[in-house]
């Protein structure tokens, strides 16, 4: 089933797709992290960026994988459970012509992270519906997955949201009226 679009879209705000709009579908709990706190955190991540891997959960538009792509990272892994959410990542994948740095998976993103690993990542975006009480499973499940010194990017309610745990030291952080965006720092060996 085809879901119809909600006739919004999200834009890249920087790199080498700049502008370029992805679209936003009318899915139960698909909230698209702004324009404004995608331009913030990937100021705050543009140094690590260029070559590294990143792992986008809860991918929902993309525009966190495709942002990170578009700004110099090799590689993104896109996960999406929703078949018409993936299906639109996918076509802006085509369009973007990057195949062969983008990969969407279509999977629940808790079993994603108990198959066998696809490598190791150097930034992760956590940023599931925020009603689905997704992140301690999704922050549990975590760790073989990720590269010495990650970067783990979190959106939650602005009220709270949970924190990453043993091992992270918080890097910056920001709020709007609807979110807290949180960029933490693994401190792995």
């Amino acid at each position: 089933m085809t879901r119809a679009l909600a006739g919004g879209s999200v834009r890249i705000v920087g790199g080498r797709w700049r502008g370029t709009r992805l679209p936003v579908a009318d899915a139960p709990g698909l909230r698209p992290t702004s324009d404004r706190a995608r331009e913030t955190l990937f100021n705050w991540l543009q140094t690590q960026l260029p070559g590294a891997r990143v792992l986008d959960l809860f991918a929902g538009t993309g525009a966190l994988g495709l942002e990170a792509v578009s700004r110099g990272a090799r590689e993104a892994v896109l996960v999406e459970r929703d078949p018409a959410l993936a299906a639109a990542i996918e076509a802006s994948v085509r369009r973007l012509d990057a195949g062969e740095a983008v990969r969407v998976v279509r999977a629940d993103a808790l079993e994603f992270l108990r198959a066998p690993l696809m490598g190791r990542f150097d930034a992760v975006f956590l940023d599931p519906p925020f009603d689905a009480g997704l992140w301690a499973g999704a922050l549990e499940r975590l760790p073989p997955w990720l590269a010495d010194a990650a970067w783990l990017y979190l959106e939650a309610p602005a009220a709270g949201g949970p924190a990453p745990g043993p091992g992270w030291r918080l890097h910056r952080e920001g709020r709007s009226r609807e979110a807290r965006h949180a960029l933490y720092r693994h401190e792995g060996a």
